[in-house]
């Protein structure tokens, strides 16, 4: 196995918030590389605090969310986002955690841009664009204290009720608006915004993020391959293993396969594996 394959294997076994935080860990080393060279190159993935600037880049609404530049800072928002990924995707779908990641990058986004334009004189001294996935982070945890409040984690040789963490942490973000970071506490307090009400929303039965769901379904089918053809015969299967195609079987009993796999993974860890299951994992991953 080629070390490409091997990483590929790697980012393929961890689940949608690990795959995030590798995400934002390659971002930050290219930025490393290669900002002192083409620094205008990751300005325009910054969300710059003045409104009609942000409006002439308006994907930076989300890529500020992606990019960090110092490695404390990166540390830890990963270290956050690893915490969050062991607890939330034990309760609810990968789908509901990128919606909140999403739009917390974007509701902390939203607030960094309507507090810095409509109180300019305020943040002058802290005029500078927006960075970071703090606010996407902040969005999934505040989330978890308000739909689980009651939750503990282990603190050292005590455990602490999940909602004093937040409590804490958003008693640190307000003070934070003050000092020479205000836009940066400015969106921790919208991604938080955004958790809160959407994990009340979820309480009542209600998932605010469903139609940021189908937009964004619908923009990464703009780039899938279309599978229609101009003309098209049909042809009847008459050969069916209970009820279903020998192709629908097939890959029935493949993600049986995979369940099995994976269930033991879990139980046993990776290196319980046979050989042949290793290499089974693989070909599926690809």
């Amino acid at each position: 196995m080629s070390q490409l394959d091997s990483l590929k294997y790697k980012y393929n076994k961890l689940n949608v918030l690990e795959k995030l935080i590798a995400i934002n860990v390659i971002i930050f080393v290219l930025a490393l590389i290669f900002k002192p060279i083409v620094p205008v190159l990751f300005r325009y993935l910054e969300l710059p605090p003045d409104f009609y600037d942000a409006l002439l880049q308006p994907w930076s609404i989300i890529s500020y969310a992606f990019l960090h530049y110092g490695p404390f800072h990166l540390l830890f928002n990963m270290l956050w986002l690893y915490i969050c990924s062991r607890i939330f995707l034990n309760l609810l779908s990968s789908k509901m955690a990128l919606n909140i990641y999403f739009l917390g990058a974007i509701a902390g986004g939203l607030t960094f841009l309507l507090f810095y334009n409509l109180f300019p004189s305020f943040f002058s001294k802290s005029f500078f664009p927006l960075v970071g996935a703090s606010a996407a982070v902040r969005a999934l945890f505040i989330f978890l204290c308000a739909y689980i409040p009651n939750n503990e984690i282990k603190f050292f040789t005590f455990n602490i009720k999940i909602w004093h963490i937040g409590a804490v942490l958003i008693g640190i973000d307000v003070l934070g608006v003050f000092g020479t970071n205000g836009g940066g506490n400015l969106a921790h307090l919208g991604g938080a915004l955004l958790g809160y009400i959407y994990a009340k929303q979820i309480v009542k039965g209600n998932d605010i993020g469903k139609g940021f769901e189908r937009s964004a379904d619908a923009v990464s089918s703009w780039f899938k391959p279309s599978k229609k053809s101009k003309l098209k015969t049909v042809y009847k299967d008459k050969s069916k293993v209970g009820g279903y195609t020998k192709g629908e079987f097939n890959e029935l009993n493949k993600q049986k396969q995979i369940d099995v796999i994976l269930d033991k993974i879990s139980k046993s860890g990776y290196e319980s594996l046979t050989a042949k299951e290793k290499d089974f994992l693989f070909r599926a991953g690809k």
